[in-house]
């Protein structure tokens, strides 16, 4: 069977078509993509894409349907095997190896990610509830946020991972608390670090980990968009070091992504131009890593809303990216975007992906209405 045979045939497990008449259908420009895709699996199916070699005009629902019907789990490569072996012997996500995925995603520069963002420059999920754009549901995230932590003026916050410090901002600036914020990514830091002018806002330029020498203790702790990277041999520490610096009646809100299947590494083209060294969480993962650390106080899933944040981005990013400098942003970043974008729809639509946001406490409150 040749190469074209046998991917014609994987692709028809998902109702997709080579060359077909559906606006999911893919059409192959160049005959090399056979050999290449059926080869190195996810990395020369992206890889192929990037350099043109085939399209999909609706690539969202070309990876719903990929995912549906679970075709990663029919092709095994050497890239997945490789990737599978190292992070069963080393620990991917240690101090030394975080700081990959901060100059390759995060540092790649503060224009592309003020013309796809909200207002907040919040990347990560928005929540959708009684929203009509991405600004309202970014600001509903954030509410969303400061209400389950039940945060009031003068409150002490500790954030790990604190992205382009729009969280930050918002509960010093809407909640009168004083928040002190940890993050390895050099382009968000100075970002955040304007944002945050003549607010209670101290911003380090340090691994999540460099935490534990914060002195003292705070009322609240929170972690958004951090445990994507992470890690599973790095879960039950992070959360040890999110209960030691957090007083006592206090509590931690977790907001993540998190997978259906409890694995150990990511998608192969993922890890190699998106986010390296980068893992989902499964509800095992994190179950066992809880246990005698916390109480899991509230497990909120809004998995679906990551669909509309997503396609939100992709409009921001197709109407702008005219506006971007095209030597840094040239027309193969152009479809890796793009290709990055649409899988990860794909994946939310198909609930093979979910968001979690969890309030946890040490177990010594008296108890915690749940907030939507």
């Amino acid at each position: 069977m040749t190469a074209k045979d046998k991917i014609g045939e994987l692709l028809a497990i998902a109702n997709i078509r080579l060359n077909g008449p559906d606006p999911w259908d893919l059409q192959v420009h160049d005959d090399r993509f056979y050999r290449r895709a059926m080869g190195s699996g996810s990395i020369g199916l992206g890889e192929s894409y990037m350099d043109g070699w085939w399209d999909v005009e609706q690539l969202d629902e070309f990876f719903y349907r990929i995912h549906r019907a679970d075709l990663a789990r029919q092709v095994r490569t050497l890239e997945m095997l490789w990737l599978s072996f190292r992070s069963s012997l080393f620990n991917l996500q240690s101090k030394s190896e975080a700081r990959q995925v901060a100059r390759q995603h995060y540092d790649i520069g503060n224009d592309l990610y003020r013309v796809m963002l909200d207002r907040h420059m919040q990347y990560t999920c928005a929540y959708w509830k009684d929203a009509a754009s991405l600004d309202e549901a970014q600001e509903n995230k954030l509410h969303l946020i400061c209400r389950k932590l039940k945060l009031t003026p003068g409150m002490r916050v500790l954030e790990l991972g604190g992205g382009f410090c729009g969280l930050a901002r918002f509960v010093a600036r809407e909640y009168g608390c004083e928040v002190v914020t940890y993050n390895i990514s050099k382009e968000q830091v100075d970002f955040g670090r304007q944002f945050c002018a003549d607010l209670p806002v101290r911003i380090e330029e340090k691994d999540y980990r460099e935490a534990i020498k914060e002195p003292g203790q705070f009322d609240r702790v929170v972690a958004v968009g951090l445990c994507e990277h992470i890690g599973y041999r790095n879960y039950r520490s992070f959360l040890e070091l999110a209960r030691e610096k957090l007083k006592d009646a206090g509590l931690f809100l977790l907001h993540t992504i998190g997978g259906n299947r409890t694995r150990t590494m990511t998608d192969p083209w993922i890890d190699k131009y998106i986010f390296p060294n980068g893992m989902l969480p499964s509800i095992t993962h994190l179950g066992r890593a809880l246990e005698d650390v916390f109480v899991m106080e509230d497990w909120h899933n809004f998995g679906p809303d990551y669909v509309k944040t997503l396609q939100a981005w992709w409009r921001n990013f197709e109407t702008h990216y005219c506006t971007l400098d095209k030597q840094r942003y040239d027309q193969r970043f152009f479809r890796m975007w793009k290709l990055y974008l649409m899988m990860s729809i794909g994946g939310f639509r198909a609930r093979r992906m979910q968001l979690w946001q969890i309030v946890m406490s040490k177990g010594d409150i008296p108890g915690y209405e749940p907030v939507r």
